[in-house]
């Protein structure tokens, strides 16, 4: 008995260090990490593996001059607290580049960018 008690609190414990020590990452976007579009998208949306504090997160998208090409801050997505959205200005032909910072609700920090590009 007492062997199964230390195996069940051992058990437990590992279970839960996985969780202590977790970070929002990003799981995908749209557009996708990478992508060439043939239609300028209208917004970025983002998804994590972690839910987010939206206020403390935000997405910035760039043109090839650095001009600033989002609308607004970043928003959470209603109904998904992992998700954040911002809307964009009209894409011309190019390549973009998507800087991003989330704070999970769990205080961790993580940030990233990537490119996509809108054909002609």
């Amino acid at each position: 008995m007492r062997i199964r008690l230390i195996a069940l609190v051992v058990t437990a414990l590992s279970i839960g260090v996985p969780a202590a020590h977790a970070h929002a990452r990003l799981d995908h976007a749209s557009p996708t990490v990478g992508s060439t579009v043939k239609a300028a998208p209208k917004e970025v949306t983002l998804s994590f593996t972690e839910a987010l504090e939206p206020k403390f997160s935000s997405i910035e998208v760039r043109d090839a001059h650095g001009g600033a090409m989002q609308i607004g801050a970043a928003q959470g997505v209603a109904g998904n607290r992992a998700q954040l959205h911002v809307g964009l200005k009209p894409l011309p032909p190019g390549s973009y580049t998507v800087k991003w910072k989330a704070l999970s609700v769990d205080t961790h920090r993580t940030q990233g960018d990537f490119t996509f590009t809108v054909e002609p």
